[in-house]
């Protein structure tokens, strides 16, 4: 349980057991208990599922949008790819930081793209920097097809969000971390269902069955990967921590 105890300028963490800690409210150790919280009630409420990137619904947290926007710039990727599109905002996000770069595509692939989805992005003014792509992403042709879309000596960052469950992203991470080049990142998002098992639409595996644990796991097994948390480009502040439904998610290659 999180109290803010205003009289006292604190915030206090109270166990189930009674005990307490407190921290003051000006400190990262307070920001991150509450942000803790809200991540949690923000999970129950389907906060994510209220906002748009230029006309399409986009079910990402924004401090996610964010960070994984610094990465972009920092990279300079000429290719990002992307498994999942559902609604296809995130698909439209990253096409506008492409068009505001001057430089970059996007490559989009789903299992099932629906036909009303299918209709809005290619709409969309943005569509000449997206590539569309249906099939599983795991499937040795559709990752033929998408290796075939990037030219040699090209910088490739891809994000993972597709299927959630452990063996599937870790399939993903073998099938497309060979294109991730020297300095650029693969991103295994939603590492947050390792955190609210037993909330709303949750499993009970999801402790262990999550993108968080397949990364780890990646990462153990492939010396040219390190899990490492990039660092904050700009900060006057006293949090250094994210506040993000992609823990424990970035696999930078080193070699």
């Amino acid at each position: 349980m999180i109290i803010i105890d205003e009289a006292k300028a604190e915030v206090v963490v109270r166990a189930a057991d009674g005990s307490e800690v407190r921290h003051p409210m000006a400190s990262a150790e307070a920001f991150d208990a509450v942000s803790k919280a809200w991540l949690r009630v923000g999970w129950d409420t389907k906060y994510v599922y209220g906002f748009t990137w230029m006309g399409r619904p986009i079910i990402q947290l924004p401090d996610d949008m964010v960070r994984i926007q610094e990465i972009i710039w920092k990279v300079q990727p000429d290719v990002i790819i992307e498994t999942g599109v559902a609604h296809g905002g995130s698909l439209i996000f990253y096409a506008s930081l492409c068009k505001a770069m001057e430089k970059g595509r996007i490559v989009g692939i789903d299992i099932e793209i629906r036909k009303h989805n299918r209709t809005a992005i290619e709409a969309h003014p943005l569509m000449p920097y997206i590539t569309l792509v249906e099939g599983s992403s795991t499937a040795p042709e559709i990752v033929d097809q998408v290796k075939a879309l990037v030219k040699p000596g090209e910088t490739v960052l891809v994000l993972l969000d597709s299927n959630h469950t452990k063996d599937h992203v870790r399939a993903e991470l073998e099938a497309y971390g060979p294109l991730v080049t020297p300095g650029s990142f693969i991103v295994a998002t939603d590492g947050i269902m390792g955190e609210v098992v037993g909330a709303p639409r949750s499993a009970p595996d999801w402790d262990w069955n999550n993108p968080a644990e397949a990364a780890k796991e990646f990462a153990a097994a492939h010396p040219e990967f390190r899990l490492h948390e990039p660092a904050f480009p700009f900060n006057e502040g006293l949090v250094t921590s994210r506040v993000t439904y992609w823990p424990h998610c970035f696999l930078e290659r080193i070699g």
